[in-house]
């Protein structure tokens, strides 16, 4: 369940000591998984695929410049921003998530794997301080109420290739409620990328904020 060729295939740039951060990380939501279920026992047996390279559809729309600021919103037991955050050693990510025991979970596989760029939070999104480059979070919910949740958020000085805004994760027919935010948006299909049957129909939606 270690086995990490999945993430090598699609991302052949990946250092020794980044590989032996997504193993550890693999082996440390094992453990900590049996005891705080923030993956379904059924993706355990597919967590590489369904949950770290499904993250890491983010890194195929942007590669973060060095410094950037990203604030992972709904990060449940750390997704995306967990492999986001080994991809990117020097970006800086903020983990928050309304339920305090997923981010025991956030807070333990950091730990384990050695992550210097990661602080979480347990708070809810509407709550949280600061502003941030980039907003990614994972089908946390339907677009226009995550636009309130991060109403201001958003930092305006750009220096990434991509706009700043909200990089969302999450798959299906998304035209109606994206249609409802009465906003720009680029949609970029995952099966761009990858060639798993997992990702069909999901996609990385990115809102210029």
């Amino acid at each position: 369940m270690t086995d990490i060729k999945l993430l090598t295939k699609y991302f052949p740039e990946l250092t020794e000591t980044q590989q032996e951060q997504f193993r550890k990380a693999v082996e440390a939501y094992i453990v900590w998984n049996a005891q705080i279920n923030v993956v379904s026992r059924k993706d355990m047996e597919n967590i590489v695929e369904k949950h770290f390279l499904h993250s890491l559809g983010i890194a195929k729309v942007c590669q973060f410049t060095p410094g950037t600021e990203i604030l992972d919103v709904g990060t449940g037991g750390g997704f995306p921003g967990i492999p986001l955050a080994i991809m990117f050693p020097e970006t800086q990510f903020h983990l928050v998530d309304s339920i305090g025991k997923k981010i025991k979970v956030v807070n333990e596989v950091a730990a384990a794997v050695g992550l210097k760029n990661v602080t979480s939070q347990h708070e809810r999104a509407q709550n949280v301080n600061g502003q941030y480059d980039f907003i990614v979070s994972r089908a946390v919910t339907r677009m226009l109420p995550f636009l309130e949740w991060v109403k201001g958020k958003v930092s305006r000085n750009r220096f990434n290739d991509l706009k700043n805004g909200i990089l969302y994760l999450k798959g299906g027919d998304l035209k109606e409620e994206l249609l409802e935010t009465k906003m720009k948006y680029k949609l970029h299909n995952l099966t761009d990328f990858y060639e798993e049957e997992f990702f069909e129909t999901k996609k990385v939606v990115h809102l210029p904020l």
